[in-house]
């Protein structure tokens, strides 16, 4: 499987990221073309080298064509992607991460997620940064997102709303919420200014698995901020590798639990939210319990580093007193997902191969519901 590793020890921002990518190799012409045809406009992607502490990447100089003041709401960046010519999985990435920034924005300021005004968030420089990792990854044939904790930073950061503390309130928002591990700086370390923007934690939170993959690494590319600080690199660095063989022993967590006095419409509220925290698969099993009662079994396959807050959910939104908790293996076969043009238009179709041959073909649903 190819996958990525984020080394964010100098931070993450949406241009450090896209940079990154480039550094790696991703043609910018092409992020360009597929950019304008989501209907992003008034930009210009300028990468060049620099040097950051003595760190050589890629600086992406995003330019926006200054006469476009407006400012987009996240319903209003949802509605450009939902027609957009993408692939469903990308498209769907896309809305979750503006999806978060919105849930953010509209916690702080008591605001309706979806409406809730954006200052430097609402402006295309934004589209571009998180269409274009998004998309990027995508180009990349890029699979699997694994990310490094990231650093808290300190100090303050002039915003369009004044002066904030460090982290931006939206960032620590979106910490706390999606359960990112995060480090501050060294007691005695001098302030570092903002590390992590919004824009960059929200798209690591929605793409990423906070965990250490066993990988071998192919490519290493260097994304650099605006800022060449003295006191520690501002330097995001992306490994492209390939994480276990076309078959993996991939070792995953089963949680059960059985339930006699559960509602069904809890189930479903259950059942919805654990796949939207990541669960891989959640379903019931009709069982029949002591007291010659009806039950159901909840059983949720998970990533380990998901168990607490996959676990503490289940308790808290069930009536269960315990849940089994144990660990159980897959053998996963390698796939990927190619962009084909048929005659009514794109479909994104998923390749299951072995020992790199394919073995299976299966068009995307909703691809094909679209073309139809």
């Amino acid at each position: 499987m190819k996958a990525a590793y984020v080394n964010a020890i100098g931070g993450a921002s949406g241009d450090m990221l896209l940079a990154s990518l480039v550094d790696c190799g991703l043609d910018i012409g092409a992020l360009s073309s597929a950019l304008t045809m989501i209907g992003a406009s008034g930009f210009q992607l300028e990468p060049r080298k620099e040097d950051r502490q003595g760190v050589t990447g890629t600086y992406l100089d995003v330019r926006i064509d200054q006469t476009d003041n407006y400012r987009r709401t996240p319903s209003e960046f949802i509605d450009i992607l939902k027609d957009a010519p993408m692939s469903e999985d990308s498209k769907s990435r896309c809305i979750d991460v503006f999806h978060l920034i919105g849930e953010a924005e509209g916690a702080l300021h008591g605001e309706d997620p979806g409406k809730v005004h954006l200052h430097e968030l609402g402006t295309v420089d934004t589209l571009v940064d998180v269409v274009g990792v998004i998309l990027g990854l995508e180009m990349m044939s890029i699979e699997k997102v694994y990310c490094s904790p990231l650093p808290t930073g300190s100090g303050t950061v002039n915003t369009q709303h004044g002066v904030l503390p460090v982290p931006a309130p939206a960032t620590a928002y979106m910490m706390a919420a999606k359960d990112i591990p995060c480090y501050p700086p060294p007691p005695h370390m001098p302030s570092t200014g903002e590390m992590v923007t919004p824009t960059g934690m929200a798209l690591l939170a929605s793409v990423a698995d906070f965990s250490q993959p066993v990988m071998n690494i192919n490519t290493i590319g260097y994304g650099l901020g605006t800022r060449n600080p003295t006191n520690y690199p501002n330097v995001l660095s992306f490994w492209i590798g390939e994480c276990g063989a076309s078959e993996n022993d991939n070792e995953i967590i089963l949680l059960e639990t059985n339930l006699d006095d559960t509602t069904g419409e809890t189930l479903g509220y259950v059942q919805e939210n654990l796949l939207k925290m990541g669960a891989r698969d959640v379903w019931f099993t009709p069982i029949q319990m002591k007291k010659n009662r009806p039950g159901i079994t909840l059983s949720c396959l998970i990533n380990g580093s998901d168990k607490t807050k996959m676990v503490d959910f289940i308790l808290l939104e069930t009536s269960t007193l315990g849940i089994r908790v144990r660990s159980v293996e897959r053998i996963e076969a390698d796939r990927s997902i190619e962009n084909f043009e048929s005659s009514l238009g794109q479909v994104g179709v998923k390749l299951k191969k072995k020992d790199g041959v394919i073995v299976g073909v299966s068009p995307e649903y909703e691809d094909c519901k679209k073309v139809s």
